[in-house]
């Protein structure tokens, strides 16, 4: 067996290790053939991975999540790294391999390693880490060349919105929050994507942070993009801080919500998120009648 992410890794990003990942693996999975797998996806990013790669039909199960970012409607719907009821429903669908992420519930995890299935927790960290991810399941699943090809198409994406970016000349002092009780920035692949649409992240990345901190990096635009709440962050209550009252963001009605799966699903989705966080971020709220519901990447 394989062990390369401590056990003491139990909540959020803060939590673990950059780019490490957690497997256990036995000798029947290193002698499984493609065609044999049967994947439980418990992370919505393998999910949005794997179909992207054409592999969905590795797939036996996948979280309620994992709809919002890939096609997989037809496929049971179990629980996830935070709550699962019983390991059961997994053990009923005769995985070869089971794909969770970090963060994770160490409780939840324990469960599941109590049984001698085949885990993988992916833990990206970077752009780098996740293109590593989607090279990795690409191995797994017998899409190498398709792997590459996602990998280039995801550079060319950020790429284009980069060249936007030099055509601005503002560059806006940006906070991004995935969690607001208690308040967590924005994972570290958020930052390099705020970098590229030519502004900057001015709280560390993936960390709990205080209103205090949030009143010293001064920001001029915060983006709200809550964790597993889709587009229903609520800007009110960011408004609402007391204590940021004299923040620029929110003097200047500069608050913004995106799609939460467009910025937290470390994979393909990032694309479309990133176009949407420079939407947000280079957007004139003084154009808007109630820049308070300025939502990007409704469905």
């Amino acid at each position: 067996m394989h062990h390369t992410l401590e056990a003491e890794s139990t909540y959020g990003w803060c939590a673990s290790s950059a780019g490490t990942t957690f497997v256990i693996l036995s000798r029947s999975m290193e002698k499984k053939e493609q065609s044999d797998l049967r994947i439980v996806s418990l992370a919505p990013s393998a999910t949005s991975i794997l179909c992207t790669l054409g592999a969905k039909k590795t797939l036996v199960g996948v979280t309620k999540w994992c709809a919002d970012v890939a096609p997989v409607n037809d496929l049971p719907k179990l629980g996830d790294c935070w709550h699962m009821e019983s390991v059961d429903e997994i053990l009923r669908l005769k995985p070869t391999l089971v794909i969770g992420s970090v963060p994770y519930k160490q409780e939840t995890v324990a469960k599941l390693l109590k049984y001698p299935l085949n885990f993988l927790a992916m833990n990206p960290r970077t752009l780098a880490d996740i293109e590593n991810d989607i090279r990795l399941l690409g191995g797994i699943t017998g899409q190498v060349q398709e792997a590459n090809r996602v990998v280039r198409a995801m550079r060319a994406g950020f790429r284009n919105i980069a060249k936007w970016s030099k055509r601005k000349r503002q560059k806006f002092r940006v906070y991004c929050e995935a969690w607001p009780n208690p308040r967590i920035s924005s994972p570290p692949w958020v930052a390099e994507l705020v970098s590229l649409c030519g502004c900057e992240m001015v709280l560390p990345a993936g960390e709990r942070v205080s209103d205090a901190q949030v009143v010293a990096a001064k920001p001029d635009t915060i983006v709200l993009a809550w964790a597993a709440t889709g587009d229903k962050a609520d800007p009110k209550k960011t408004y609402e801080v007391a204590a940021w009252q004299d923040v620029p963001a929110i003097r200047e009605r500069r608050v913004y919500v995106i799609r939460d799966d467009l910025l937290n699903t470390p994979g393909p989705p990032l694309v479309r998120g990133a176009t949407m966080l420079w939407k947000a971020l280079h957007s004139n709220s003084a154009e808007s009648e109630n820049a308070e519901a300025q939502r990007f990447g409704e469905k």
